[in-house]
């Protein structure tokens, strides 16, 4: 059997083997998982695996709103939280700033399922939690309450959930938690720090509409060093002269893919004008000085977005108050304040050099 060794003078696999065979051991219990799954009669899809899906990991604080739990448990302890939770369980937790956005990733999976009714490739939510245990009915309650469809449960009773997020191959991290979210980014794991809106906007519940800042977010933070370290003329000269040179990747760069990825398998299907998803690129580049290259860079990946926004400077928050984007992630601070005044829910990139001055703002 895979695995397994015989005989004292059977030679000790060498790591590429020993990497096939755990391959060949996941996939044999994923067959064994679909033989059971297959045999049982529900409505519900089954999760995909996960080298196929396109995993979301969300954090419990920025799936609902538990502003008053954090104070009872920062004030009053974990024992003093737990038992508020238990007391709690059959009261429904409202939604948190990452919700609306889960809520249109479903939206994306059910259309996808209509299209594709055996593939997997399509998103996979999982609640990646610090919680313990005990807490996890009202969870459960509450996702049921409104009809999310979240499978896996990650609960790490004060842990950090960083291995957990490498084993579950997980393409975005999204918490509440800055520290956590830091951590992530550093482990390489694309990620970002979720913000509520200060004003209640209606969103498409019929559209994923999801906005990128482009330096040191879908790009690295090389252009950005040059703007901070020798001032705007030096970085539009820099730009024109690599005007044909891509920029390095950023973190955001795969989940802007894997974006794209499902937004083809519409077009495939002629849903090019109906597709469920769309994207945005809002920056504060100005097209004509330094645009280009961000284009081209694009371009190269293979990758579109369906629109983009030049802004040479101007604030961020009025051009998203009319996209309306599930959610806005930018690298600056105040560009996420700015966007939270107006009612876009933003996720802060903790990248490149801009974090530097923000700390030492």
């Amino acid at each position: 059997a895979p695995g397994t060794m015989s005989g004292s003078g059977s030679e000790a696999p060498q790591p590429s083997d020993a990497a096939e065979l755990r391959l060949q051991e996941a996939e044999q219990d994923w067959a064994a998982a679909k033989a059971f799954y297959d045999n049982l009669a529900s409505k519900r899809p089954r999760p995909p695996k996960p080298q196929h899906a396109i995993t979301v990991a969300v954090s419990s604080r920025a799936l609902f709103d538990l502003v008053e739990e954090r104070r009872i448990f920062e004030e009053q302890g974990v024992e003093k939280y737990v038992e508020y939770q238990q007391d709690n369980e059959n009261v429904t937790l409202k939604p948190g700033p990452a919700f609306y956005f889960v809520k249109a990733l479903e939206h994306v999976n059910a259309r996808l399922l209509e299209l594709y009714p055996d593939d997997e490739e399509r998103f996979d939510i999982v609640l990646m939690t610090n919680n313990h245990a005990q807490v996890g009915v009202r969870l459960i309650n509450s996702i049921n309450h409104y009809g999310l469809t979240i499978e896996r449960f990650c609960m790490t009773g004060g842990k950090s959930p960083i291995g957990y997020l490498t084993a579950y191959l997980t393409n975005l991290y999204l918490s509440a938690d800055s520290e956590k979210v830091q951590e992530a980014i550093e482990a390489g794991i694309a990620s970002a720090t979720m913000f509520t809106a200060n004003k209640d906007v209606a969103y498409s519940d019929t559209q994923l509409r999801v906005a990128f800042d482009g330096d040191a977010v879908l790009f690295s933070d090389e252009s950005e060093q040059i703007v901070k370290e020798k001032g705007l003329d030096t970085f539009f000269e820099h730009e024109q002269l690599n005007e044909n040179k891509p920029l390095a990747q950023g973190p955001l760069k795969g989940f802007l893919e894997d974006l794209g990825k499902l937004q083809k398998k519409f077009y495939a299907k002629n849903e090019r004008l109906n597709c469920p998803i769309r994207t945005f690129l809002v920056t504060a580049r100005s097209a004509a000085s330094s645009g280009a290259r961000v284009l081209k860079t694009l371009r190269s990946w293979g990758l579109e977005v369906d629109e983009a926004l030049f802004l040479a400077g101007a604030p961020k928050g009025p051009i998203l108050v009319k996209i309306r984007p599930h959610i806005f992630f930018d690298d600056q601070m105040f560009h996420i304040e700015g966007a939270q005044k107006l009612g876009t829910i933003a996720a802060h990139v903790p990248y490149g050099i801009a974090q530097k001055y923000h700390k030492s703002a």
